[in-house]
Formats: C-alpha cells, structure tokens, sequence
C-alpha cells in the first residue's frame, strides 16, 4: 500500500514536471516568433495585444463554460489577468525599451526566488536548502545565458519595471496555485485562464491602442534568418502555441508540484529561447551561455528532486503531499 502510494506521488510529479517543461518550451518559442513580426514593422505591444487577445478568443468557449467563476471568485480572475497576464508582458516589454533585454530577463527570472520568499516569510512554510540552492544555481545559470555583463545599464526605471515583470510572474505561480486544496470546490484552472486572458486583453487594449496598428504586415510575411514565413503563421503559433498551450500547461504544473517548483522549472524558458533563436534565428551561443544553461538544469532539477527536511509536516520546496486535481480538471 504505501508502495502504490508513493508510486502515485512519484508519477504526480514526473506529470507535474512534464507539463512545466512543456510550459517553459511553449513560452520560450514565443520570442522567435514574435522577432520577424517585431522587425517586419509591427509594434512590440501590438504584438502583445495580438497574442492576448487572440488567445482570450480561444479561451473564449470556456470562459462561457466556467461562467460562474466570475460570481464565486471575482478577485482571483482579475488578478490573474492583471498579473499573469497583462503585468508581466506590459512590464518586460517596457523595461527592454530601457535597459538591455539580457538585464530584463535576468531580474523577471528572479520570480522563482521571489515565489520562495513570498512562501517561507508570508505563508510562513518551510522551504528545502535544496530549493533553494537551486534557485541561487539557476539564477547565477541565467545571469551567463544572458550575459550579464555585456550590457548592463543602470537606468532606475527600466530596473524597476524589470522587477514589476518579476513580481507579477511570482503572482503567476501563486495565483496559479489557489484552490489546490479545496478538493471538487478548487476553481477549475482552464477557466481561471480563459478569464485571465479576458481581463489581460482589456488592459492590453487600452495600452497598445490596436487601432493604430498597420494590420496589413499581417497579410505578407516575414523574414527568419532568410526564409520567408507567412506573417499569419506566426501570430497563430504565438496565440495557439505560446500562449494558449503556455498557460494552460503552465497553471497545470503548478496544480501537480508547487508554485516555487514550478517558478525554478520555468527559469528553462530562457535556455529554450536561446537555443531556439540559435537554431531558427542564427543567434549562436557562446559558451558562457552554455555552460549557463546547464547550470540552470542542474538547479531545476535540484529544486524539483530536493527531500523533505526533516521535523517539516510538509516540505514545501520538496513538493508536498501529491497535489490531486479534480476531476473536473482531469476530464479537461
């Protein structure tokens, strides 16, 4: 008996890490889309607009479905829109227009340790050492894919919208993880990001302004590294792809391991950005950058893997009892 239950824990998790790495590769394409369409002459907040917006159109039947959420829990929807949603691609977009994109993405990624200080000193729950080794290898793994020190800037405003990118990610793997414990009552994920995505794209709106936007760069195409590709492939990879798929794997993940867990597996999203501007943009990597993006396994994999301490009733950075979802998610 405690075999099978510790077998049920173990494939859990492994589920759990599976859809947090599906997650991290499905937003780390987004950026080698998104690029062609930036430089083919479209605004990067039109391209924001473009992706909420039309993923919310997709998630739109299931916001229908899931319309009592709306009732019973207003303010975690509007959370997850202004946080998860708009928040995060507002702000990073913001900082990189200040200071150098490798500076911003290395603050946004300080989320995971972030998510560890909101748990240990405001719900006030025991964290692992391993987890937080993790977090420290996987931030100094970031700070070389990026390469911190070939550009850094001091501008206050572009740092501080950086950081407003992290803290609204850490409100992405919180908010992520309400209701894991309320077995048939939690609110069911797959609706939290239909609305998320609503909200976010009426935010979006009246930031970007779509209707200065020149539509026509939609209907050519786009150049990546030499090949020409139709504009409106793209967008659709980044609306069904890097962001439908995205959150729905990524709030799943949360569901299966845990906020800060799943806040270090997704630090991966920087190494797969990398590797795929590498392979589809032509932007080598150095081996700094390399080397960086081993590291930042190694953490993940160490956070992910940490042991309970011991005198803990429940080891938050060790993943916790299985988090079970229910089977309305299940059915999902």
């Amino acid at each position: 008996m405690h075999t099978s239950e510790s077998s049920a824990v173990g494939g859990g998790k492994g589920v759990g890490l599976g859809l947090a790495l599906g997650s991290a590769l499905a937003f780390g394409g987004s950026g080698v889309a998104a690029k062609p369409l930036i430089e083919a002459g479209l605004d990067p907040l039109h391209v924001v607009w473009l992706r909420v917006a039309g993923a919310a159109l997709v998630m739109l039947p299931l916001a229908v479905r899931h319309r009592a959420l709306v009732r019973r829990r207003p303010a975690l929807l509007l959370g997850f829109g202004l946080l998860a949603v708009a928040g995060v691609q507002a702000c990073y977009f913001a900082a990189i227009s200040r200071i150098p994109v490798g500076v911003a993405l290395l603050v946004e990624y300080l989320a995971p340790a972030l998510v560890l200080g909101w748990v240990r000193f405001v719900q006030r729950r025991p964290v692992t050492r391993a987890a937080a080794l993790g977090v420290v290898l996987a931030a100094g793994g970031l700070a070389c894919v990026v390469e911190v020190w070939a550009g850094l800037s001091f501008d206050a405003v572009g740092l501080l919208l950086a950081l407003g990118a992290a803290c609204c990610q850490v409100g992405y793997f919180v908010l992520s993880d309400q209701g894991t414990e309320a077995g048939a009552e939690a609110p069911d994920p797959l609706g939290v990001i239909a609305y998320g995505l609503l909200v976010g794209a009426l935010v979006l709106t009246a930031v970007a302004r779509p209707w200065s936007m020149d539509w026509s760069i939609l209907k050519g195409d786009a150049d990546m590294n030499g090949t020409l590709v139709p504009a409106a492939a793209l967008l659709a990879w980044i609306v069904l792809v890097a962001t439908v798929l995205a959150y729905v794997t990524g709030v799943l993940s949360v569901r299966r391991l845990s906020p800060q867990v799943a806040g270090v597996v997704a630090c991966l999203e920087a190494v797969i950005a990398t590797v795929l501007a590498w392979i589809l943009l032509g932007e080598h990597l150095s081996a700094p950058q390399i080397v960086g993006g081993a590291v930042v396994l190694l953490g993940a994999f160490i956070a992910q893997s940490s042991a309970p301490t011991k005198g803990s009733a429940v080891p938050v950075a060790g993943g916790g009892p299985e988090r079970e979802l229910t089977a309305r998610e299940t059915a999902a």
